[in-house]
């Protein structure tokens, strides 16, 4: 399995996890909530671009 769909697999899960667990879609959603999902969606374009990068070599 290649290291993108590993970070893409992880990515999901923390976004269902997110979803479930700590209602991130709800209707009494904090500015924290929202910017944590905003930090993991960085947290995944950073990693993306490392992984296509090294995989590329």
């Amino acid at each position: 399995m290649s290291k993108v769909k590993i970070v893409s697999i992880i990515y999901a899960i923390g976004i269902i996890v997110g979803a479930l667990f700590f209602d991130v879609w709800g209707a009494d959603t904090s500015p924290f909530k929202t910017l944590s999902i905003f930090g993991w969606t960085v947290i995944f374009i950073i990693a993306l671009f490392f992984v296509d990068k090294n995989e590329r070599k």
